[in-house]
């Protein structure tokens, strides 16, 4: 990504990455080229990493200088990068065109190269724990933003001869306060004529807004939603997760169900363990009560400290005490290995300063 004088020349143009295939058609009938053309471009970019047109041979040069003239093909300026000290965690700070940041997040595992991706500047849903919500929203970010996050880490990885092989959007912000945005950036991940990523190596992660549960119950996609539960009571959750009084657990639970039933595709809750607050029996029990008889799996996540707030991740011994208590009750969970703790990577740390 070059540096920041040329990407503020670079501004009025319009980002490539927000381009749909139908945008790029289009712009191929007004300027009396073929369509075809168009999907070189598609293809050079997205199935051959090229960083700008020039670098697209099978385009003739005229065009590529076209392209380059009428798109930027890039809006992100790498600001800061973190690694953990065993290297498997990259934490990304990315200086966006309007001078704002967004951080992303790269986990190295056995088998998987993951991807965390941003939806929002910031967040506006305020819950306790998560050093994102402390910032309030600044502003949605475009599909293209979304997706040049993902072409980042992809172009990095290709540099060593690797590849991404999943993406989770649950970095910064709400993903479904920014609907359309988010799957506009997937159907062009998905493209199978472009970067043809699968739509259940796609993961979705929400606090829990209904109304948009419903609405991506009813397009019938492959991808995998995962909810951020964390309390099985309305006291509880609504003081943890304010949003849960305009969408608490009678409105939030039935939507769920209503995933599941319609899609066949089985959802994952999201519970991080804090200390004394919610890793007690008494929650596993509701828990349990409130999940019985779904198809789901819940991901139990000892609490990432974050600045601001002074709890405190359970004991180990309290977070076996909770796997087996779901466990022995046919509740399928897992306990999530921690990563990027120590450079504010982990779930709920990420804020730019």
């Amino acid at each position: 990504m070059p540096g920041a004088g040329r990407r503020r020349a670079l501004n009025e143009r319009p980002l490539f990455f927000d381009l749909t295939p139908e945008d790029l058609t289009q712009r191929m009938l007004t300027w009396g080229e073929p369509a075809y053309r168009g999907r070189q471009l598609w293809r050079g970019v997205y199935r051959q990493l090229a960083e700008t047109p020039e670098l697209i041979t099978n385009l003739p040069h005229n065009l590529q200088r076209r392209f380059s003239e009428a798109f930027s093909f890039y809006s992100m300026e790498v600001k800061k990068t973190v690694r953990s000290a065993d290297n498997n965690t990259q934490k990304v700070v990315l200086g966006l065109t309007d001078s704002h940041s967004i951080e992303s997040v790269f986990m190295r595992y056995e088998r998987r190269r993951t991807a965390c991706i941003s939806t929002q500047v910031g967040c506006a849903l305020g819950c306790v724990f998560c050093a994102t919500g402390r910032m309030g929203l600044v502003r949605d970010l475009t599909a293209g933003e979304i997706v040049e996050q993902v072409m980042y880490f992809t172009r990095r990885l290709a540099q060593d001869g690797e590849r991404l092989t999943n993406i989770v959007i649950m970095g910064m912000g709400e993903p479904f306060l920014n609907y359309q945005a988010t799957m506009q950036a997937i159907d062009t991940l998905n493209d199978p004529d472009g970067f043809n990523f699968g739509a259940r190596r796609f993961t979705i992660s929400t606090i829990g807004i209904t109304p948009k549960i419903e609405c991506f119950t009813q397009e019938r996609r492959q991808i995998n939603l995962a909810v951020s539960l964390h309390a099985a009571t309305n006291e509880l959750r609504q003081q943890m997760l304010p949003i849960n009084r305009r969408y608490p657990l009678e409105s939030l639970i039935p939507a769920c169900r209503n995933y599941v039933e319609q899609t066949g595709r089985r959802i994952t809750f999201e519970w991080a363990l804090i200390r004394q607050v919610n890793d007690g029996l008494d929650q596993a029990e509701a828990l349990v009560n409130l999940i019985q008889g779904l198809n789901c799996h819940v991901n139990l996540i000892p609490l990432n400290p974050t600045d601001g707030y002074p709890g405190e991740a359970t004991s180990q011994q309290q977070v076996d005490n909770f796997y087996h208590y779901l466990n022995t009750r046919k509740i399928q969970c897992t306990i999530r290995v921690r990563r990027g703790i120590n450079i504010n990577a982990g779930c709920g740390q990420l804020a730019t300063e």
